[in-house]
């Protein structure tokens, strides 16, 4: 059976007025403003065929075909919260589906989640190797892009976005060359890669010097596996965790943003 199509926004504009027998009440309540609330009512009013409010002296008051739907309008809200609520607890909030960069897996992440599971008892993990799967094909519920901010996701920086030119002891003077850092005007790149994980691999073994992520090129700096040759500097791209507001809002993973940001 085809369902009849409902305006909800109007509807709940319609309550807040209702409830507050002025638009002007409504309107701070709904964040919008009173001519705003007025335009949903009159379309509401329009979409109905009836009216449902009356100025008189004393104020706004509902005409009887307003005070007719009423009950039952607020009772269906209730059904829609009961819903809500209903799909927010079957989440499983033991469980996390994760893509990410392997290179910044293996040497950030990784430890990371570790350290998050031993807080946190009966966590299990899934993991996507292409940090830009898509979030419903994939059934992600947070992924780590090196980008220059979210864009239409939501975020937060990992770190700041900042670069480093390395390279290991004894290591010839020949760049090697990815596509995420541009080399110096002028370079020729002696040796290409299709990512920093590669160029990073090439770099420790000594095959010549890279620009990477200060985040990702951190734990070998500190054990001696590359030196710095310039840098740090401020860089245009950053390691960021990313998802979706849906899954942003999640109380498992703002509990996992607030660990790895911490």
């Amino acid at each position: 059976m085809k369902r009849t199509h409902l305006p909800l926004n109007a509807l709940r504009v319609y309550d807040a007025a209702a409830r507050h027998l002025s638009f002007t009440r409504a309107a701070d309540e709904l964040a919008v403003t009173p001519a705003a609330v007025g335009q949903q009512i009159r379309a509401l009013e329009d979409h109905l065929g009836t009216v449902l409010f009356r100025r008189t002296s004393k104020g706004l008051e509902l005409t009887e075909e307003g005070l007719a739907g009423l009950d039952a309008l607020r009772e269906g809200f209730l059904k829609f919260e009961e819903s809500v609520q209903s799909m927010q607890a079957g989440q499983a909030s033991d469980r996390y589906t994760i893509a990410a960069p392997r290179e910044f897996y293996a040497q950030w992440l990784a430890p990371r989640l570790a350290a998050f599971r031993n807080a946190n008892p009966g966590i299990r993990f899934r993991f996507v190797a292409d940090e830009n799967a898509d979030f419903t094909e994939t059934n992600l519920d947070v992924a780590v892009r090196l980008v220059d901010g979210p864009g239409e996701l939501e975020g937060i920086e990992l770190a700041p976005a900042r670069r480093v030119v390395v390279a290991a002891e004894g290591a010839p003077d020949l760049w090697i060359d990815w596509p995420g850092a541009p080399l110096p005007e002028g370079a020729d790149a002696a040796i290409e890669v299709g990512n920093a994980g590669q160029a990073l691999s090439s770099a420790v073994a000594g095959m010549g010097k890279a620009i990477l992520p200060y985040l990702l090129v951190e734990d070998a700096l500190e054990d001696g596996r590359l030196a710095t040759l310039e840098g740090p500097d401020e860089g245009r791209r950053a390691y960021w965790l990313v998802a979706p507001l849906p899954q942003w809002r999640q109380k498992k993973v703002k509990s996992l943003v607030a660990f790895l940001t911490d």
